[in-house]
């Protein structure tokens, strides 16, 4: 864990409101989803501390489920809550707060991959998690065609490769680059697994070759990317004060431009509501030519940016005392209606400038019309 020691980038900060155009939606089987969820996660002993395993039963799976993908039969959504609580038990129990070396880290999710690529005998000497996701891969077959289990189990990869990243980078002295970190924390987040299993719950099929369409795969980045940030923005003050973790965007912010934590929270608010517009301008383009599957995908994917604020606005799990927070400004709603920054210029990153390139039609027929 990257321990902050400059009371400069540790401060905490006021919340700030997000800005997500997208009409919200919830699958009635919230309440049930968690119930189900926890009563399952607590059988598997996934977490042996007893603070863990109450801080885990207040994570409200049920409803993260039900808010991002507020479609899908009971079984499905249940097998999609699962996984969230093995992952967030990962995250918290495994990756976090035991300060695994970027070594010991990468034989846990060695073991972890060779679970859901073959998910078949166990192995001498696994985990858990390892031992749980093999039966939730085994499980996925019921719902899922061979084609969209083969893009899961890749997903996985996408995701375990984060986390190793990630443990590296919190037993290193001094912060990640802000380009780095983007592309450390949108995998690690666990989005890409999360995503893969959006058309197995819905029960369709998006063909291959529309999946790898620049537009598209540049969509898929910016949800992860776009959760991934919301994270850090709604959690800062929540990891400060529980764990002195100061590995997200405001700090690695602060520590590349060398200012404070409330110059760089307005910073990580242009630089996310620009991203944000980004993705509304796409999902249009997309919508305008895509066959149905791949519509509802796109649709899909900004149900799952919206579907997260809205469990994250009532999740206990990210409550802090009131007093804790520095009173820079008046409170504020969750939500407001304009971006800090609809630029549709690049952001200065080379490892997600390249999701712009996709709007130059977009501009040209501007001009075009202009003239």
């Amino acid at each position: 864990m990257n321990v902050a020691s400059d009371h400069r980038l540790v401060q905490p900060l006021p919340h700030v409101p997000f800005y997500c155009p997208v009409t919200p939606a919830a699958h009635p089987a919230a309440g049930v989803l968690d119930e189900l969820t926890v009563d399952w996660m607590f059988r598997q002993n996934l977490d042996t501390d007893e603070d863990q395993r109450a801080r885990l039963a207040r994570c409200d799976f049920g409803g993260l489920t039900a808010f991002t993908m507020p479609y899908g039969k009971l079984a499905p959504l249940t097998l999609m809550a699962k996984l969230h609580a093995v992952l967030f038990s990962l995250d918290d129990g495994v990756c976090d707060e035991a300060r695994p070396t970027a070594g010991e880290l990468a034989r846990e999710v060695g073991l972890i991959m060779r679970a859901v690529e073959a998910p078949g005998d166990p192995v001498p000497g696994e985990s858990r998690h390892a031992a749980v996701l093999r039966d939730l891969r085994i499980e996925l077959e019921r719902y899922a065609t061979p084609r969209q289990i083969r893009r899961w189990v890749d997903a996985m990869r996408v995701y375990t490769s984060g986390l190793v990243w990630e443990a590296e980078c919190r037993r290193s002295p001094g912060q990640p680059s802000v380009n780095d970190y983007v592309t450390l924390w949108m995998r690690a987040i666990g989005m890409a697994p999360s995503t893969a299993m959006m058309e197995i719950v819905a029960g369709y099929s998006v063909p291959d070759e529309d999946l790898e369409d620049p537009r598209v795969r540049a969509l898929t980045e910016i949800t992860w990317t776009l959760v991934s940030w919301d994270n850090d923005l709604y959690s800062r003050n929540k990891e400060l004060l529980r764990a002195d973790d100061d590995l997200n965007l405001i700090d690695v912010l602060c520590h590349e431009l060398g200012c404070g934590p409330a110059e760089a929270l307005q910073y990580a608010v242009a630089m996310r509501d620009r991203v944000m517009v980004l993705f509304l301008r796409l999902r249009d383009q997309v919508l305008q030519d895509g066959g149905a599957e791949l519509r509802r995908y796109v649709h899909d994917l900004g149900q799952f940016v919206r579907g997260h604020l809205d469990w994250a606005a009532r999740c206990p799990r990210y409550r802090v005392p009131a007093q804790v927070v520095t009173p820079l400004a008046k409170p504020v709603g969750w939500w407001k209606h304009r971006p800090a920054d609809d630029s549709a210029d690049a952001l200065p990153l080379p490892t997600i400038s390249w999701w712009w390139d996709h709007l130059v039609e977009e501009r040209a027929e501007a001009v075009r019309h202009a003239a």
